[in-house]
């Protein structure tokens, strides 16, 4: 048995608390469009807080993975896919940093007050415009729809590695079932 590389557990629990905090904002938006519901401006509280929170965790996740790198990926992996694994973080740490960005703009543009949860005020980051809020209420809304696709690409991605290769590229930030895993391959080389 080979011991395979993995994120550290305060890594590994930040993905994953992420991944919910992620998931519960891009649904509660989909929701918050497409219904008039009575609970609407608690959505909306919810949704710039977890936007918030969300982009607080990228720029630590960010900085810690900068700082400490990843663990490899297996020296066997075929270069498209060690390709689409960088592009897709990349595009990953774009959209958690850039969407809730956009929407505290699009906030500001419209001169809608930021009230997170708790009575905490936000400044604006943006001037006052009606063509700028339109403008970045796009921008929100077509980020949100390419994070909903990169999504299922990383969780396809994701699959991929644990059932089919099982090469321990998904063990590296999976849960910590079995300290020892077999890897395909001894040799990997860094993920970024």
């Amino acid at each position: 048995m080979i011991r395979v590389p993995r994120f550290t557990p305060l890594q590994r629990a930040r993905h994953w608390i992420m991944a919910v905090c992620i998931l519960t904002m891009l649904f509660i938006g989909v929701h918050m469009v497409s219904s008039i519901n009575p609970k609407y401006l608690t959505l909306i509280t919810i949704h710039k807080t977890l936007g918030i929170v969300i982009l607080v965790l990228a720029l630590i996740r960010l900085a810690v993975r900068l700082r400490s790198g990843a663990p490899p990926l297996p020296l066997d992996l075929p270069e498209p896919m060690k390709l689409a694994a960088h592009l897709s973080h990349y595009a990953l740490y774009a959209l958690m940093i850039g969407l809730p960005l956009t929407g505290w703009a699009m906030l500001s543009s419209a001169g809608y007050p930021i009230v997170l949860w708790g009575g905490i005020w936000l400044p604006p980051i943006a001037p006052q415009s009606d063509g700028l809020h339109t403008v970045l209420w796009q921008a929100h809304v077509w980020l949100a729809l390419l994070f909903y696709a990169v999504i299922l690409m990383h969780v396809a991605a994701a699959l991929f590695h644990a059932l089919v290769r099982r090469d321990g590229v998904f063990e590296a930030m999976g849960p910590e079932l079995n300290h020892r895993a077999e890897a395909t391959s001894p040799a990997h080389q860094p993920a970024e």
